[in-house]
């Protein structure tokens, strides 16, 4: 398998550079106590109000819904994805229940949390030696009637999760992508005052 060419000056943990998304898994079984790890430490995302307004339905390669779910992600998605052993839709809450009235306000943060909270999700699959990739080519409207998801939830995306597999396994268009990709410098993402785009 290829190595992490992924490097820093500053003290990042290795946690962060290990983290990548790879498009080979090798179709083996996640086990259900390692999913519920993965999904737990997602709960521990700070939110706006402590809301926690995300959402995880997931399948496992092995179950009655996993055809199901992989019909909803785009064909060039499906293709490498099918490998996986757990597909996951990610869905935030885009209103806050007040328990006044209004009973409902729009919450403006509920992608952003809901990103931390799949950032965190990541982070613990890595840890116990998964790969994750997150991906938005889904069929959002199959995907909502399918999964009967109600309207005030945004379908953020869907991720792939399983043990990686060789690269040769992928068409060969793909195999060149395989790999940890860098990153913009911190200077280029970071501004001290006013935004320098």
């Amino acid at each position: 398998m290829a190595t992490n060419p992924r490097s820093v000056a500053r003290p990042v943990d290795r946690l962060f550079l290990d983290r990548w998304s790879p498009r080979a898994f090798d179709a083996s079984k996640v086990d259900q106590l390692d999913l519920d790890t993965i999904l737990d430490a997602a709960r521990w995302a700070p939110s706006a109000f402590n809301y926690q307004p995300w959402r995880f339905l997931y399948a496992h390669r092995d179950s009655t819904d996993w055809e199901r779910f992989l019909g909803l992600l785009l064909p060039f998605n499906a293709a490498w994805a099918e490998p996986a052993g757990v597909l996951i839709f990610v869905l935030s809450d885009s209103l806050i229940e007040t328990g006044a009235s209004p009973a409902h306000i729009a919450s403006h943060s509920h992608s952003f949390d809901t990103g931390a909270a799949w950032a965190l999700l990541a982070l613990q699959a890595t840890r116990l030696g998964y790969h994750t990739h997150g991906m938005s080519g889904i069929d959002q409207e199959k995907a909502r009637a399918e999964l009967s998801v109600p309207d005030r939830f945004r379908i953020e995306a869907a991720v792939a999760l399983g043990r990686r597999a060789e690269k040769a396994i992928l068409p060969e268009s793909l195999q060149a992508r395989e790999g940890p990709s860098g990153r913009r410098e911190l200077e280029e993402y970071a501004y001290p005052g006013s935004f320098r785009g």
